[in-house]
């Protein structure tokens, strides 16, 4: 009887444990669990995928082309694309005005456009994120500066002042790529300081603060992990609408200068023969509706993929 009580202990026991270990190889490990959250979410990975191939097309575009995106030829202006009639072989998607090839003008293009985007974003998120942590972490008299600078900078438009700031210093890539990150940090101050103060008197920050923990590591290993994913999404909107601000003030001649390749500048450059050469037009608008779909996905994916909600 005492033989049999322990045999069966023994294989409750071996049951218990077989039963552990199918659990652990059924549960999936969080790595594998974020791999299945980004592939499982078609926006991400069609933004990701997209992105990625402007980048590529970017850094490797003198590879892409046997064009010079400077070097004009009148003898070749305005060759249509490749899929109307009378095109030229050697220029796929055709010349501009001064027989410039598209090809090369675009694709040196995507470099300018993301140039612009990323350190507009960088520039603008530097200043808008501290302004945002100081103000609701702090609170009090720091907030209240903080937040009527906010309003000053929302009684601002920026177009307005986008064009009146280049034409006083001209236009140029430089000067674009300032005044944008100088002028769209409002919307990372507001979305940071509203996360900083959801998650600033939770435990694990009041935890911190008992065991003596400096500010700069309570915000930077407490509080910036669980608000990188609103940081994220403005990020890539801010990115994307610096891009289209760029297009939108080289169109109106107050952005990139020419010759350098830029999609607002091409856009501008063609609207004197849209009506008659509509894909002089087309062709800048759609890399440029292509390329910020792509990098709104982006961060929308992201928002999704990095909230703590979805984690589990």
């Amino acid at each position: 009887m005492p033989g049999s009580i322990r045999a069966s202990g023994w294989g409750e026991a071996m049951a218990r444990t077989i039963e552990t270990v199918a659990e652990e190889i059924r549960s999936p490990s969080p790595g594998a669990m974020l791999r299945r959250r980004i592939f499982g979410h078609y926006g991400l990975v069609f933004g990701i995928a997209v992105l990625t191939i402007i980048v590529l097309i970017a850094l490797f575009a003198p590879l892409l082309t046997s064009h010079d995106p400077y070097t004009q030829d009148l003898m070749a202006r305005m060759k249509p694309p490749f899929w109307m009639a009378g095109h030229d072989p050697d220029h796929l998607l055709g010349t501009d005005h001064l027989g410039r090839d598209y090809l090369a003008r675009l694709l040196y293009g995507a470099r300018i456009s993301l140039a612009i985007g990323a350190v507009a974003a960088l520039i603008s998120g530097l200043i808008g994120t501290a302004m945002g942590v100081a103000a609701g972490y702090f609170g009090g008299k720091v907030d209240l500066v903080v937040t009527f600078l906010i309003n000053v900078r929302l009684a601002m438009p920026v177009v307005l002042v986008a064009l009146a700031v280049v034409a006083i210093l001209g236009g140029s890539l430089e000067v674009v790529i300032v005044v944008l990150g100088l002028l769209l940090w409002d919307r990372f101050a507001v979305v940071m300081r509203s996360s900083v103060m959801q998650v600033r008197d939770l435990e694990y920050v009041n935890a911190a603060k008992a065991i003596g923990c400096s500010v700069p590591r309570i915000v930077l290993s407490e509080i910036m992990p669980n608000v990188l994913n609103n940081l994220i999404v403005v990020a890539t909107l801010e990115m994307a609408h610096a891009i289209l601000l760029e297009a939108a003030l080289s169109f109106l001649g107050l952005g990139v200068q020419p010759p350098t390749p830029s999609w607002g500048l091409m856009i501008s450059e063609g609207k004197q023969m849209m009506l008659f050469e509509p894909w002089l037009i087309a062709i800048p608008g759609v890399a440029l509706f292509i390329l910020v779909l792509a990098i709104n996905l982006l961060g929308d994916g992201l928002r999704d993929v990095t909230a703590p909600e979805n984690r589990g």
